[in-house]
């Protein structure tokens, strides 16, 4: 069987381990998720309390002021645990908070309020973007009008440090929202190609479990029926009968087989046990052609057999002009009610041309024109960049033209 199946599947395992290696779209881990919520904490007790406390300490000028100091230092740090629940009203509430560190502090050495970066970040990377801006242009205009009418002489560097820094962080928050959405992005179009390559591979298996099956099981079950007719009349035929049904189901079992045998896991499995890999029955290609013709003669059908190209035709190319001569063949077994069939595959400009014609009643009776077989047979051509069509013969018996260009436009 094919080895794009078995190629496919390792690389949809290999990028799977590297999305859940960078957490792209995966239920996070519980580990994961507690260093998340606490590193934003932590980070920001360390860097604004200690340092506002020991600004406190050292004024002898603070008062009620030093404790508010410390309490706001410890307040954003503490906001942080809600932030990603509510993070349009808990960055408002922050800027407000660090906009009162700010001027309570400004005459002092006060840390930068690093819990208002963090929110705003989180803010931003969770959607509430036009919650963080406004906020923080309200904030900051506020709080350089309120220290105009308190008073408070601030320093033009000090004020432009602070504007740039909130731009900063701004930037970086704007920045990580679009690589999130990036990682969403990516997650859906993986999931979707992984979808579509997963669909692929069932209609690929359907398809070649239909192609054996079918053509497998009409002829036993008309060797069955020659085989019933004639045992007690000519034991001889009925044996060739039984023998014809031992071989057909011997090879319909082996190519299952193989077929279902891709299906299993490879490697070591969940119990550290590796799985012993089913032997590969090699694919039909144009070398078993003869043999597909003699098994339809033995039924009784004339079947004229003409194969002009040669063996060094691509493999896939092999494969599906062998499995539309069969499906053909097997189609004319059981619905066309025929005698003659020419099958003929050869060149024609460059291009591979298998036609199939038989001198039953054609597409207008039991067989569906857009049953499974046809379908596959159509699927086969127009996967290699050719194309497949079903008309009627001059005596009024099926022709079945299936084209397939040189180089091939797989998908």
């Amino acid at each position: 069987m094919p080895s794009s199946a078995r190629s496919s599947r390792t690389a949809s395992a290999m990028a799977d381990a590297v999305m859940r290696g960078h957490g792209f779209g995966f239920p996070p881990t519980r580990r994961s998720t507690v260093l998340r919520r606490w590193v934003p904490v932590i980070a920001s007790l360390i860097v604004q309390v200690p340092i506002t406390v020991i600004s406190v300490v050292s004024s002898e000028d603070f008062g009620l002021a030093g404790v508010v100091l410390v309490l706001l230092s410890v307040l954003g740090p503490a906001l942080l645990f809600w932030v990603r629940r509510y993070p349009g009203p808990i960055v408002a509430v922050m800027a407000a908070a660090a906009a009162s560190d700010f001027l309570l502090g400004y005459s002092a050495i006060s840390p930068p309020y690093l819990a208002l970066a963090f929110a705003i970040v989180i803010a931003i990377s969770r959607g509430a973007r036009s919650w963080t801006w406004i906020s923080l242009i309200v904030v900051w205009e506020a709080t350089l009008l309120a220290a105009l009418l308190v008073g408070i002489a601030l320093e033009p560097a000090r004020i432009i440090v602070t504007t740039l820094g909130l731009l900063l962080v701004l930037g970086v928050a704007e920045s990580y929202r679009r690589r999130r959405e990036q990682f969403v992005q990516f997650q859906e179009a993986f999931s979707v190609r992984r979808e579509a390559e997963l669909q692929a591979e069932r209609v690929r298996i359907a398809r070649e479990l239909h192609d054996v099956l079918a053509h497998s099981l009409s002829q036993i079950n008309v060797q069955a029926g020659v085989g019933l007719h004639l045992m007690h009349k000519q034991p001889e035929q009925a044996e060739a009968a039984l023998a014809s049904i031992k071989s057909s189901s011997k090879d319909a079992l082996d190519e299952v087989r193989s077929l279902l045998g891709m299906l299993r896991a490879e490697g070591v499995g969940g119990d550290g046990s590796h799985n012993e890999a089913v032997p590969p029955v090699p694919e039909p290609n144009l070398s078993r052609l003869p043999s597909l013709v003699e098994s339809v003669r033995s039924q009784g059908l004339d079947v004229r057999f003409v194969c002009e190209v040669s063996a060094e035709a691509p493999t896939a190319v092999q494969l599906a002009l062998y499995r539309i001569v069969q499906e053909s063949l097997t189609n004319i077994v059981r619905h066309a009610h025929a005698s003659d069939v020419n099958v003929s595959l050869r060149r024609d400009d460059g291009d591979y041309l298998v036609t199939i014609a038989d001198n039953g009643i054609g597409f207008d009776g039991a067989v569906d024109r857009e049953g499974r077989g046809l379908l596959g047979m159509r699927e086969r051509a127009e996967l290699l960049g050719g194309s497949l069509q079903v008309s009627r013969t001059l005596t009024g018996g099926a022709l079945v033209t299936a084209r397939i260009p040189s180089r091939q436009t797989s998908a």
